[in-house]
């Protein structure tokens, strides 16, 4: 009696995360209040993920030019809700990877706290078309609302901001 001879399964072609080339990439954003309300509502940002899901998230995007980051904020804050602000203090930055178009990506995010000082919520002027939708969130209920734990974590902090430093 013979018995067939075992053969290794045969393995996929999968290029190691080390190998792939690294990009680094800065954005700057954060959470933009509405201080006229007693609510403290926050102006944030739907989109769609690439794998097609609907995400909640705090705007943000990549300085252009000299842009300082808080300046950067300031703009694609606007840009993406429509919502202009001035910036009150530095929220911190959060870092995370992910692997796009055969690139290792290193994105820094630093946020900021905005005062809302005019405009209205529109997604129109996104120039890269991003968002899909804007919403005001009470500033209870945000952590509730944001689709990212880390993002949750900022907020957090602006929402302690408040109460402990303008209150």
């Amino acid at each position: 009696m013979t018995f067939p001879v075992p053969r290794a399964p045969k393995k996929r072609a999968v290029t190691p995360v080390s190998v792939l080339p690294t990009v680094e990439e800065i954005s700057a954003g954060g959470v933009i209040v509405d201080f006229d309300k007693p609510s403290l509502p926050v102006a944030i940002i739907a989109r769609i993920n690439r794998g097609g899901r609907l995400e909640w998230c705090l705007p943000k995007g990549h300085p252009e030019g000299a842009e300082t980051n808080a300046e950067a904020a300031a703009r694609e804050i606007e840009e993406e809700t429509g919502i202009a602000g001035d910036v009150l203090a530095s929220l911190g930055s959060i870092d995370y990877w992910f692997t796009v178009g055969g690139h290792r990506v290193h994105k820094t995010v630093h946020h900021y706290l905005l005062n809302a000082t005019g405009g209205y919520l529109t997604t129109d002027k996104d120039p890269d078309h991003e968002a899909i939708d804007v919403a005001w969130v009470d500033i209870d209920d945000l952590c509730r609302k944001l689709s990212f734990p880390n993002e949750r974590r900022i907020a957090e902090i602006a929402r302690e901001y408040i109460i402990h430093q303008l209150s």
